[in-house]
């Protein structure tokens, strides 16, 4: 998949959940704040994220989210 692909998917997959427009995601922007992410919504967030791209993110790399550009990164860079 490439990442261009990644971010359409992405953007399209937390728009739903979130019900927020995806065009409303620049990829420097925080998560946290663009989502409205509380922590019950960070784990809707990473299991989203874990059953669609079959990646699985570790506790210990969620404070490496903090933008879209890095949630895309991870992605990118663990898929299989």
């Amino acid at each position: 998949m490439t990442r261009e692909e990644i971010i359409a998917k992405v953007n399209s997959l937390l728009a739903e959940e979130f019900e927020i427009e995806d065009s409303n995601f620049a990829g420097d922007a925080n998560m946290k704040d663009s989502l409205n992410l509380d922590s019950i919504n960070l784990v809707d967030l990473i299991a989203l994220v874990q059953f669609n791209f079959k990646v699985t993110i570790p506790v210990d790399d969620l404070h490496k989210l903090q933008t879209f550009n890095d949630l895309y990164d991870y992605i990118e860079s663990h898929q299989a």
